[in-house]
């Protein structure tokens, strides 16, 4: 442990009253803090891997409504499940979390301990962390990406990580020395909120920081370079989506039951799950061009209506879905998105799958 880590062990008791006392007149209110269960801190903490706040208190309230509890959520078909996650993205979470509750519900009793909780589906040291100590009091510090940022600029610590996962891994010892045995909870959830709020990755809002005397990264003028991750290297890819309707209905391509990613999805067909190659879609109309990042891949998606008709059968994984049961099918959240955009533009549109 170096220095600057070690003075700030010495000076622990200080650092979390600070840290505490600021969270007490600061937090956020938020649904799962403000009516606090064991299900509404798994369900949050699920929605909030790889999401910003803001994007998930919509489906969070919604979520809650429609299924209230472990069981519900058990009980529940698949594609419920998934249609409430609609949206959120990586979808595995949604899977997860339906098989958690189903674990949960067959052994009568949720789990009491952080090594238990790490059985469960989707549940890694993370999230394992933040359950217990939130909802069940455990003595187990989080340490995810904001936690990591901020540990790394209180002492100061230049080393190159490889990524964040392994970063968190150095600094776990540090969390678990400063975390609040008092209150492991509401500590833990102060610097996720001190991460997202004032010690963020640009512009740091040092000045009003409440643990800017604990920092040696403050002192040295430029907390922004701590921490030091090595540069991910993006991938660029263009793909090609086809448009096609019959009558009042829109061709789709189902994912696979048991598919690594997206198992019984919905999205607009590439040309090639079309069996369209460049002859067929020459001359064609392109209705929009969208980029998106997927975890390394950056991701430049052209829908293209192709020219006059064209007999596609239905099969397993290609289905023609009529106007008005779009609504209905799981879509994932950009596919819905540009559907809704390219349907609000043609004069001749039917019902918009909106939910």
């Amino acid at each position: 442990m170096g220095k600057e880590a070690a003075g700030l062990l010495d000076r622990a008791t200080a650092f979390r009253c600070a840290l505490l006392a600021w969270y007490d007149a600061n937090a956020r209110r938020l649904p799962w803090r403000e009516r606090p269960s064991l299900y509404g801190t798994v369900v949050s903490e699920f929605m909030l891997q790889q999401t910003q706040v803001k994007t998930v208190l919509p489906y969070f309230e919604r979520w809650m409504r429609e299924l209230p509890g472990f069981s519900e959520l058990a009980a529940a078909p698949e594609a419920r499940v998934l249609g409430l996650w609609e949206g959120l993205g990586y979808y595995s979470r949604a899977r997860n979390l339906h098989r958690l509750a189903q674990n949960v519900v067959a052994c009568g009793v949720p789990p009491a301990t952080v090594e238990e909780w790490r059985e469960l589906p989707g549940v890694g040291p993370y999230t394992a962390a933040a359950i217990t100590s939130i909802a069940l009091g455990a003595h187990a510090a989080c340490v995810d990406g904001n936690v990591v940022r901020i540990l790394a600029r209180l002492t100061a610590d230049g080393a190159e990580r490889r990524d964040s996962g392994s970063a968190a891994k150095v600094f776990t010892p540090l969390a678990d020395g400063l975390l609040d045995p008092e209150r492991p909870g509401d500590h833990n959830q102060a610097m996720m909120e001190l991460g997202a709020t004032l010690c963020s990755r640009q512009s740091p809002a040092c000045v009003i920081c409440p643990v800017r005397e604990f920092c040696a990264g403050a002192q040295t003028g430029d907390p922004a370079r701590f921490p030091r991750l090595a540069a991910r290297t993006l991938e660029r890819r263009e793909v090609t989506r086809v448009w096609c309707r019959r009558g009042d209905a829109l061709l789709l391509h189902r994912a696979a039951a048991g598919a690594r990613r997206l198992s019984g999805m919905h999205e607009l067909p590439t040309s090639e799950q079309a069996g369209l190659d460049g002859a067929a879609l020459a001359g064609g109309t392109e209705l929009a061009r969208r980029r998106r990042g997927i975890t390394r891949f950056v991701i430049t998606e052209t829908i293209v209506a192709p020219p006059g008709a064209l007999r596609i059968k239905a099969s397993e994984e290609l289905v023609w879905v009529p106007a008005k049961e779009l609504g209905s099918v799981v879509l994932s959240g950009p596919h819905r998105r540009w559907i809704n955009e390219i349907l609000a533009r043609d004069p001749e549109r039917d019902q918009a799958p909106k939910r």
